[in-house]
């Protein structure tokens, strides 16, 4: 059985004096756990602000949770840095992005404006849906049960982007008018032979998908324009943007997987 997560921002336990002490939960996170109904004797597991991470058992949870450190544990081997860059889409699929990704395992995201995006922000629109998101991204890596919470940026243009992810691993930008033998696979092991990265953990794998109306021309030429950046397809069908947005960063987390392992195994040959 999995425990409840939480995330500390400012509390460090292995400078804890006493045995027992209180969790300095953030409001929100506060109130997620009065819901979860905690009982003394319960386990939760905690990631601290030195991003060290600790099976605790509940001891009280009066006006605060109270705790002592059952053991501290092993994080989950880092796997490459992937970050989702996604077109601006409208309502709240852009919420669901977040989330489901996050629930995937990105490790950023970063919202793009693009000449189809139906959406358009202003500067203070655009920095409260970014604290919105960066909300549901740590609620979403809480219930994910992940050691980090994916970075969330401000909406950046495609000239902006293609500026600041010119030095990644690979930049894959998905595109339904590339040619089918395109894949992620084809470009992570273009990717891998160019930069022979030695540590899947030093990758950085940027992947782009456009809003709805996708990605124009002349968009993908400015993002794919640097090297190790490529067009590449998601397969036959078309997909929706929330839906891409979610399959893509899956995809590419798992090839990057299995493709490091196999160039691993013939630099070590």
């Amino acid at each position: 059985m999995s425990l409840h997560h939480f995330f500390l921002d400012g509390q460090v336990l292995e400078l804890e004096t006493e045995p027992c002490f209180a969790l300095r939960l953030s409001s929100e996170d506060a109130k997620h756990a009065r819901v979860l109904r905690l009982e003394p004797g319960e386990h939760i597991s905690v990631v601290d602000a030195a991003q060290d991470y600790f099976e605790c058992e509940v001891v009280s949870v009066d006006d605060d949770i109270v705790v002592r450190i059952a053991q501290k544990l092993d994080a989950p081997d880092d796997g490459p840095s992937v970050v989702l860059v996604q077109g601006l889409a409208k309502g709240d699929k852009m919420d669901d992005i977040v989330r489901h990704a996050t629930e995937v395992g990105i490790s950023a995201f970063v919202p793009l404006s693009c000449s189809r995006s139906v959406v358009k922000l202003d500067a203070k629109k655009a920095a409260a849906k970014t604290k919105r998101w960066q909300a549901i991204a740590h609620s979403a890596a809480m219930q994910a049960g992940r050691t980090m919470i994916p970075e969330v940026s401000e909406p950046l243009d495609v000239a902006s982007a293609a500026r600041i992810f010119a030095e990644a691993t690979a930049v894959l930008v998905c595109w339904e008018e590339c040619p089918a033998t395109s894949t992620i696979a084809s470009a992570l092991g273009s990717a891998f032979e160019e930069c022979g990265v030695r540590d899947i953990r030093d990758a950085r794998i940027v992947v782009v998908v456009g809003p709805e109306g996708g990605l124009s021309a002349a968009e993908v030429e400015v993002l794919t324009a640097g090297k190790r950046a490529w067009p590449v397809t998601l397969g036959p069908s078309i997909l929706r943007t929330e839906t891409a947005g979610v399959v893509a960063p899956a995809l590419v987390l798992y090839e990057c997987g299995r493709q490091f392992g196999a160039y691993h195994a013939q630099t070590v040959l």
